[in-house]
């Protein structure tokens, strides 16, 4: 007689499909900093709360610390786009909330090496003997 296993959660929680480094990955790609920000050269961190409904989309988005310049806008948008996995929970619709942090850090600039190229070098010789003129010839070196 095979045994009835009870799942020990009660509710279970959404997941972002991928795990963790997926989100990171998905915060890095969709991330746009805010031209306020980048003229005033502001660096920090937007902490959020938000409310994911029983479909796993994000519904409300509120900011626990902020920065300004457009940093909490951007914030905001960016975690309305995340999208999260919810199990069944016994037929219970849930709400459940979380905090993120999203760190806002100014690009840093690339400094780009250009091929220098040097002038090519053309030095020409030409030979004259003193008895016929008319019997010359040159030399031509190339650097």
């Amino acid at each position: 007689m095979e045994k009835y296993h009870r799942n020990k959660k009660f509710i279970n929680q959404p997941k972002f499909q991928g795990g963790i480094p997926a989100l990171k990955a998905f915060i890095a790609k969709h991330l746009t900093y805010p031209e306020k920000a980048l003229k005033a050269k502001i660096e920090g961190t937007v902490k959020l709360r938000y409310t994911i409904n029983h479909k796993g989309l994000v519904t409300e988005a509120q900011t626990l610390s902020s920065l300004g310049h457009g940093c909490n806008e951007e914030a905001i948008r960016l975690v309305k786009l995340l999208k999260f996995e919810v199990p069944k929970n016994r037929g219970v619709k849930v709400q459940f909330h979380r905090t993120i942090n999203i760190h806002f850090r100014l690009p840093k600039k690339k400094i780009i090496k250009k091929k220098v190229e040097t002038p090519k070098k053309v030095i020409q010789y030409t030979v004259k003997p003193a008895k016929s003129p008319e019997k010359s010839y040159s030399y031509t070196i190339k650097f």
